[in-house]
């Protein structure tokens, strides 16, 4: 095998090779670099007698009062991760993102190691003796996702800390929803809907509940709604400029890349969300309601409308996000149960994992901890 070497390449480059080859993470194509203030963006490509074979996005942190840094590829590098040897891969990359300053390196290889049905998760949840997804029977196991974890630890990665009943870490979150599209007609979709749920998208409809596409113009009333849900919730909300920088950036190659869906009734907005288009999938993201027209459930209204949204535009995957792994009484349970309502499957991904650099590598990774602990 031709040994591989890693180099920054111009962002026009990385763009380039992502027209050619789409299917990656949102949180990979360059304009994710501009949305990520107080983070340093880095395009870098892996080179094989001189041809560009991947491409990746290097987010990085700098340590406070030092030159040092730590490297991240969130839901990345999108490399070869069946090749015989991932330190064909990984070695090269480390080795730039050390000169950089790089003091540890943080990857989440876009792998899915499980995953499990939605009447298998339904019936779990309505079992109380049923306390975490691995409770339950799997629909499918990875074993070559598991292998990749073994091959990672033997060459010195660590998988990061996270909250067993939460699924959430430093960074990406361990488990996810997601629902096929890919040669389904709306009809199958449809059909595919729980109970509830297919009454809860009726009762929206019938009651006249309205989804449409918002503009730029309308992120304040998102803003809105997406605060009311932070602090219903019991999360710390972003501030507006964040959501005004995502459509900026993201729409600044690609027009379409993000979009905002709106759900009205009488001319008040009840529901909002955001979807963002790259390659065969589709991201939801920020899901956001307020406490009035509840009963009308305009969340239903628009999840749909943005699933048939995506299938008519060809998506093959609809990535529902985030979701908890812990069955058993949890404030993000109900989050959980709309979710499985629409099909589809419950996923966990093989997680995040880091890797110090240098002799100081694990110094300075505690120290970084301590002051995103303080801030």
């Amino acid at each position: 095998m031709t040994s591989l070497f890693v180099r920054e390449i111009p962002r026009a480059e990385h763009l380039a090779r992502l027209r050619r080859h789409p299917d990656t993470s949102h949180l990979q194509i360059p304009e994710w670099g501009d949305v990520k203030a107080g983070w340093l963006p880095e395009s870098v490509g892996w080179f094989e007698g001189g041809e560009l074979v991947a491409t990746a996005l290097v987010l990085y942190r700098p340590l406070p009062g030092t030159r040092r840094y730590l490297a991240y590829l969130p839901d990345g590098p999108a490399i070869d991760w069946r090749a015989p040897r991932l330190d064909h891969w990984l070695d090269p990359l480390v080795a730039h993102l050390r000169k950089i300053g790089a003091f540890s390196v943080r990857i989440g290889p876009p792998l899915v190691v499980r995953h499990w049905d939605a009447a298998t998760v339904a019936a779990g949840i309505a079992d109380p003796d049923v306390r975490h997804l691995h409770d339950l029977p799997g629909a499918g196991v990875d074993g070559y996702a598991l292998d990749v974890a073994e091959r990672l630890a033997r060459l010195g990665w660590r998988r990061c800390e996270e909250d067993r009943g939460s699924g959430f870490g430093p960074g990406q979150p361990r488990y996810g929803w997601e629902i096929p599209l890919a040669g389904r007609s709306a009809e199958e979709l449809r059909g595919a809907l729980a109970p509830h749920w297919e009454q809860a998208l009726r009762t929206a409809q019938e009651a006249g509940v309205r989804v449409a596409w918002g503009s730029a113009a309308d992120l304040p009333e998102f803003y809105r709604l997406y605060a009311a849900t932070a602090a219903h919730d019991g999360f710390k909300a972003r501030p507006p400029e964040y959501f005004q920088r995502m459509w900026q950036a993201l729409n600044a190659e690609d027009d379409d890349r993000l979009r905002l869906y709106l759900a009205e009734h009488d001319g008040e907005v009840l529901s909002a969300a955001l979807m963002i288009n790259v390659g065969s999938r589709v991201w939801h993201s920020y899901a956001s309601s307020g406490r009035r027209g509840r009963q009308l459930r305009p969340s239903s209204a628009l999840l749909w409308r943005m699933l048939t949204d995506a299938r008519a535009a060809g998506a093959q995957t609809y990535d529902l996000r985030s979701i908890t792994p812990n069955l058993s009484e949890d404030r993000l349970l109900g989050r959980l149960r709309f979710k499985a309502g629409t099909g589809g499957r419950a996923v966990e991904y093989l997680g995040e994992w880091e890797l110090p650099v240098g002799s100081q590598g694990r110094v300075l990774q505690r120290a970084l901890g301590v002051y995103l602990g303080r801030r």
